[in-house]
């Protein structure tokens, strides 16, 4: 199995104002497969996502990535994994201000072994006649498409997606959607995305409901829609 979750607990707090956000999640995802987390707000859903990715830390359970405990993993090798093997797409965009576009995504480029190519990257996000351009000079669905490209450029086995067309407008989110589409047909990444968005789940070959920090729903698509015939 690619990715195995088991028995994630994670609280907030102490004493009284002690919250158990997550209380025992336990998942496999396949590799390739394009998963949504969906759930309201406070659900858990976003920690999740964070622990999965080493930005957070669960107080009990483990995540084995390809048979490897996170679990077991110094602060450096944690380090290295999350540098050669994730990738993270996040509702703001995060871009370095005085870098280009092609600057911004080369830099996601140094931290890989086997980076994908940049001119082909480009072209796949129909960023080429912006490649010179600062953030500053890009609207917000280009700025988002950069951010794909800095997180895909490193040719990640897992790219993780917290709300990523939170801030952007009803045509831009779904030019981002088919974006995040083609990337996952194309460079064959596992793709886990959080989203409160329930139309949005349509386009993922699985959808987990998530509520009060409990798995309440895991659900295949056998027919997954496109993410352009996508309507909310």
């Amino acid at each position: 199995m690619f990715l195995e979750i088991n028995g994630i607990q994670k609280s907030y707090g102490t004493g009284d104002a002690r919250v158990d956000v997550l209380k025992g999640i336990e998942l496999k995802v396949e590799e390739g497969e394009f998963v949504v987390l969906l759930g309201p707000s406070g659900s858990g859903k976003s920690t999740l996502l964070n622990i999965i990715g080493g930005i957070d830390t669960s107080d009990a359970g483990d995540i084995n990535i390809r048979g490897e405990s996170m679990g077991h993993m110094n602060e450096k090798r944690l380090t290295s994994y999350r540098r050669q093997h994730l990738g993270y797409i996040f509702q703001m965009y995060n871009l370095i201000p005085n870098l280009t576009v092609r600057e911004n995504i080369e830099v996601g480029a140094y931290l890989s072994k086997q980076p994908l190519d940049v001119d082909e990257l480009l072209g796949t996000l129909g960023l080429s006649e912006h490649q010179a351009k600062l953030p500053n000079q890009l609207s917000g669905g280009q700025q988002q498409r950069t951010s794909i490209g800095r997180a895909i450029v490193k040719n990640p086995d897992i790219l993780l997606c917290d709300e990523p067309t939170g801030a952007l407008d009803y045509q831009t989110s779904k030019e981002i959607l088919k974006l995040i589409e083609t990337v996952n047909r194309k460079y064959h990444n596992t793709i886990i995305m959080v989203t409160h968005n329930d139309a949005i789940r349509l386009m993922a070959d699985r959808v987990i409901r998530l509520r009060d920090g409990i798995i309440r729903k895991d659900e295949h698509n056998t027919q997954k829609v496109a993410a352009e015939d996508l309507e909310w």
